[in-house]
């Protein structure tokens, strides 16, 4: 056997095996989340707001507080939120549209009776942040906030 025909003949053995190699069942593919899943997936702190000209907003700020705190939205499609000091804020049902540009809060009593619904538009929703966006007076688009949230490891308050 030549020289060349005993090269080939190598190349041609490690092709193969990368190929087996690489064909192989242990790497399942990562099924995408939908944004509902996503929402779902942990628990989120508010950690920044941002005004419209991309400045930030500190998290006390009037137009902002009553957006900040701990929030928990589970896969049943119900949410519990805490302020920062774990005091309750408010719980009831939750959706976010499957497009993922919205999310819909609605907000409930502890005998159920629906206290109100808010519909926000979502700018960023990914496992490492969620951020949506407020108006502080809906006829005027040009004026807003948004509200940064990020992961925690913080544990619900029961």
């Amino acid at each position: 056997m030549t020289d060349f025909k005993r090269i080939v003949l190598g190349l041609v053995v490690i092709f193969c095996a990368a190929l087996f190699v690489g064909c192989s069942d242990d790497h399942e593919p990562q099924k995408a989340l939908t944004p509902s899943e996503v929402l779902a997936s942990v628990a989120w702190e508010t950690t920044n707001a941002k005004n419209n000209k991309g400045e930030n907003v500190v998290l006390t700020d009037a137009n902002v507080a009553n957006f900040v705190g701990f929030a928990y939205f589970k896969a049943d499609g119900t949410f519990t939120m805490y302020n920062l000091d774990d005091s309750p804020k408010m719980h009831g049902d939750w959706t976010v549209s499957a497009d993922g540009k919205t999310r819909t809060i609605v907000a409930k009593d502890n005998a159920g009776a629906v206290l109100f619904t808010r519909v926000v538009d979502i700018t960023v929703l990914t496992k490492d942040e969620f951020t949506y966006r407020i108006y502080p007076n809906n006829s005027d688009k040009s004026i807003y906030f948004d509200i940064v949230h990020t992961p925690t490891t913080h544990v619900e308050p029961k």
